[in-house]
């Protein structure tokens, strides 16, 4: 786990200043990777590597860049963890060291780009291959490790993070394309950021730079190819081998390792299998509100903890954290996405990094499985409209509405929401409804300028994604996961990564192992969903790892925040304040008046003032600060020209075909 950076020009030129360009990549990712840094330049000047280490395999010989013997370089981040696999694979004579980083090289030198589809794992990357003179980058199947991208001045710089791309940029605009999307979703689709100019590299995808030449391409896609012929049972048995599998495998580490544990399911399925596979130094982490229930899942962290006899730290976050710290977070998340969850997860992260530097998580198990409520309530509108129209039981992938009034419990607290969503009509096309469903614009009015908005429609690259054509189009429950696959899970992965990184932790999730997912796809929705149950086939398979509080739960939290209580009480003049500058006062798209006007108007749970609160912060951030991140090109050049770092950075200055020498 670390952060990475780098800059290639596009026409074979050499890059002015080159290793300063890489020594601010690294300064700006400094968070990522605490225990060196490392850069690259070749000599020839057209293009180099930056790295900030995190060391957690291969303490000793894991440093990056890494070059291999035909000469290439790698800039990596993540995790494969098959690689003990991959060394016997392609033959130990070809190691020199024990890292996971020299199996990708060996694995391009074996299998060139096709090696992506033999690594099972979490990364972003970028080689350097020397004899073709051509750049290779790619990121993880899932999005789990970031990658982010531009071109200024015909050079392509990347890094693991925006901020390190901004001193480069020639200024910081947003792009208004993906600001309509993050009005609808709160993330952006199809690659855009909130950055015009920078771009994200789609999970599952690579990138190639040959000739100047800018190709980026799909080398994997999970398809769902349903399975009418097994039997729910094994489907069971199957889920369950393969993903005691996947954390047996994710909890390979030269460190120690925990887990978040929220209260839920997911949690608590991958830190149960994990207390009992990994033994007593096991422990785990836990964050809550204490506002009452609605915001406290301490007690049933609490009963796993007991149940499985391992140490669990709680972190009570209160009012006064989210004032000290939640500039820092959308610092840190470079822009604010889905949600208000970020927050806890970035205080939880701070509590776990205090005593691991490797934590379990039970992202992806909602979106493979279907665990989202708003399922639900999307199914119960089509069970009405399929009594009404006595198509009930036709078809592969009916849920009927006599089998789901069982848990029609589950959405007590939803009544608001499902008032709102049939306000607005029924029985439309299957993808205008769940759009309807997830859209936040339609709790907005004047707070935006939406004349400044048109030409660009969110609803359209939705579709491509919620109609795709590896989907079954019959197949509604499919749909909305897939949709929520391919957008939201990316986006809280993105949470993930950046709130873990931002304390030097490295976050795993064994839900998203491809053996895994790929089965899952292959289960019949009315397997997955029977009568209503969200998560049925995870929950019958994998109930046995958990105690009956979390295997009975019918109540889903994911992690609350009492803004509307804080807004309302102890952090309202701190939020007034953010919202009442001048700056923010006379944002071009943003009516932040409005905004002001309105926050006493927030639902409980809503996320509208969430959204444009740290909108407004991301502005102040990065918008009117952006002389601040091109200054540091000074600053570092004066550094290097005084000798300051002297080594005490770890700086490792590294020129093609040369040893890595300490910088003096």
């Amino acid at each position: 786990m670390c952060g990475i950076g780098g800059a290639i020009h596009l026409s074979a030129e050499k890059i002015d200043d080159l290793e300063n360009r890489l020594g601010v990549m690294n300064a700006l990712q400094q968070h990522r990777g605490p225990d060196g840094e490392g850069v690259w330049t070749h000599p020839r000047g057209q293009v180099g590597f930056a790295h900030r280490r995190l060391a957690i395999i291969d303490l000793d010989t894991g440093d990056q860049p890494m070059q291999d013997r035909a000469g290439n370089w790698i800039t990596y981040n993540g995790e494969v963890y098959n690689y003990l696999e991959l060394r016997e694979e392609i033959g130990r004579k070809n190691f020199s060291t024990t890292t996971d980083t020299e199996a990708i090289l060996e694995g391009y030198r074996k299998w060139g780009t096709d090696c992506l589809n033999h690594l099972r794992g979490m990364f972003a990357f970028a080689l350097w291959d020397e004899k073709n003179r051509s750049l290779f980058c790619a990121r993880d199947r899932f999005g789990i490790k970031p990658f982010y991208y531009t071109v200024v001045d015909d050079v392509f710089y990347f890094a693991s993070e925006v901020k390190a791309l901004l001193p480069f940029m020639k200024e910081v605009r947003t792009d208004l394309a993906g600001f309509k999307d993050y009005l609808a979703f709160q993330f952006c689709l199809a690659g855009k950021t909130l950055f015009s100019g920078v771009r994200e590299l789609l999970p599952g995808h690579m990138l190639q730079i040959v000739n100047g030449k800018i190709k980026e391409s799909r080398y994997w896609q999970v398809y769902y190819d349903l399975d009418f012929e097994h039997t729910p049972r094994y489907f069971e048995n199957e889920i369950r081998s393969r993903l005691l599998d996947s954390i047996q495998i994710h909890l390979r580490s030269d460190v120690p390792v925990g887990a978040y544990i929220s209260g839920g399911m997911d949690s608590g399925i991958v830190a149960s299998i994990a207390a009992e596979q990994y033994g007593d130094a096991f422990v785990g982490f836990n964050g809550r509100f204490l506002y009452g229930e609605d915001y406290d899942e301490s007690r049933y962290a609490t009963d796993l903890a007991n149940w499985r006899d391992f140490r669990l730290y709680i972190r009570d976050i209160t009012s006064e954290d989210f004032i000290n710290n939640i500039q820092k977070v959308v610092y840190y998340m470079d822009y604010p996405v889905a949600g208000p969850g970020s927050f806890p997860q970035y205080m939880v992260s701070e509590l776990a990094s205090q005593h691991r530097k490797v934590v379990l998580g039970g992202q992806g198990g909602d979106e493979i499985f279907g665990g989202y409520v708003r399922y639900l309530i999307a199914y119960f509108e089509q069970c009405i409209k399929a009594a009404i129209d006595g198509t009930t039981h036709s078809g592969n992938f009916i849920v009927t509405y006599e089998s789901i009034i069982p848990n029609l419990v589950s959405l007590r607290q939803y009544k608001p929401l499902l008032k709102e969503f049939w306000r607005e009509g029924l029985f439309e096309d299957l993808d205008r409804r769940y759009f309807r469903l997830i859209s936040h614009t339609r709790k907005l009015n004047d707070e935006i300028d939406w004349e400044a908005l048109h030409g660009y429609s969110p609803f359209e690259t939705f579709q491509s994604i919620f109609r795709a054509d590896n989907v079954p189009t019959e197949s509604y429950f499919d749909s909305m996961t897939h949709f929520d696959f391919k957008t939201l899970l990316p986006a809280l992965l993105h949470v993930e990564d950046r709130m873990s990184m931002a304390h030097g932790l490295e976050s795993r999730v064994p839900f998203l192992d491809h053996p895994l997912v790929e089965l899952a796809a292959t289960m019949p929705s009315d397997i997955k969903f029977q009568d209503g149950t969200l998560k049925n086939v995870l929950r019958k398979s994998m109930r046995s790892v958990l105690p009956d509080s979390i295997a009975d739960r019918k109540d889903k939290m994911g992690f609350p925040v009492p803004l509307t209580e804080w807004i309302g009480g102890e952090a309202s003049e701190f939020v007034h304040d953010i919202l009442s500058t001048s700056k923010a006062q006379n944002r071009d798209v943003i009516n932040n008046k409005a905004v002001v006007e309105r926050l006493g108007e927030e639902v409980k749970f809503g996320r509208t003032t969430w959204g444009l609160l740290c909108m407004e912060i991301w502005q102040q951030a990065f918008h009117d600060k952006h002389d601040e991140f091109k200054a540091l090109m000074k600053t570092q050049r004066r550094k290097v020209d005084e000798g300051a770092d002297n080594g005490r950075g770890g700086l490792r200055r590294v020129a093609l075909g040369g040893p890595a020498t300490e910088a003096k």
